[in-house]
């Protein structure tokens, strides 16, 4: 395999052990492990957008025919050990209000974190660096485009707030994006387009390609939230993992995530059946 780095199928959640989505956790369950991404590439790269010229019609409409429904969006927290890092609460007005590109113009300044969104895709970061631009990280390149351009037709919002940490003074963030315009491949320190535009706005080393060591404990935490009184919890060594978990989540949408957390509980519970009827 050499220096190349290969993609892994992400495992479902049948592969691994988790907890019951009511929170009640069983006397002889083990504990509950997330998936490490290690070996994956930027999740950005599953979708042939070319942020590099204008999009084109059918492009458009092909976003329009699946809208983003903020309904079917995971709410969810991260934990590092007791202290919270991040939050989306979908009631929010901030994060359940979604604007069409040419609406983020008018209420972005630069230093903002912007994500765009699209029923079944990979949410897209980018921070907005001014004079209608953007820098993001799309296809293992770091690129400035217009706003307007990187939309690709999808609505975008305002997340300076999902993370908890301190923000860096506006002109460090847009020093930050754009003095690595232009890396690409090997020359990347980020996993995908959340990655480098937190560790831009924040300048956390948690948000870079090996920036934690992966030994013992799971440090980290995932909290979904189904309802007031129901949720799950994955644990995870990494911020890097927790994030690529996240996104994944935001993909494939809160009814699918359900499902999964279903599928696996109800196999847990025929090979206990099986087991102890031997």
């Amino acid at each position: 395999m050499g220096n190349q780095v290969e993609k892994l199928t992400h495992l479902s959640y049948a592969e691994v052990p988790t907890s019951d989505p009511n929170g009640f956790e069983p006397d002889d369950d083990g504990p509950r492990i997330g998936v490490s991404y290690i070996f994956s590439n930027d999740d950005d790269d599953d979708h042939d957008d070319n942020f590099d010229h204008f999009p084109s019609d059918n492009k458009r409409e092909n976003h329009e025919e699946k809208p983003f429904d903020p309904r079917n969006e995971m709410e969810c927290a991260i934990y590092y050990r007791e202290e919270c890092i991040y939050e989306r609460n979908t009631g929010a007005p901030d994060i359940s209000e979604t604007l069409t590109a040419e609406s983020l113009l008018n209420n972005c300044t630069p230093g903002d974190l912007l994500e765009f969104v699209a029923a079944g895709q990979y949410p897209h970061w980018a921070v907005y660096v001014g004079d209608f631009q953007v820098v993001h990280l799309h296809r293992a390149e770091i690129k400035n485009n217009f706003l307007t351009d990187v939309s690709q037709g999808k609505r975008g919002r305002i997340v300076n707030g999902l993370y908890r940490y301190r923000a860096l003074p506006p002109e460090v963030i847009v020093r930050n994006a754009l003095d690595h315009v232009g890396a690409r491949d090997r020359e990347l320190y980020w996993r995908n387009s959340e990655c480098f535009a937190a560790w831009c706005r924040f300048g956390k080393r948690e948000f870079k390609i090996g920036g934690e060591i992966r030994i013992g404990k799971q440090p980290y935490r995932l909290k979904l939230h189904f309802t007031e009184k129901k949720s799950h919890v994955l644990e995870f060594q990494s911020l890097e993992d927790v994030i690529m978990e996240k996104r994944r989540n935001d993909q494939i949408g809160k009814d699918a995530v359900i499902q999964e957390l279903a599928n696996h509980l109800n196999a847990t519970h025929e090979i206990k059946e099986q087991h102890f009827s031997n």
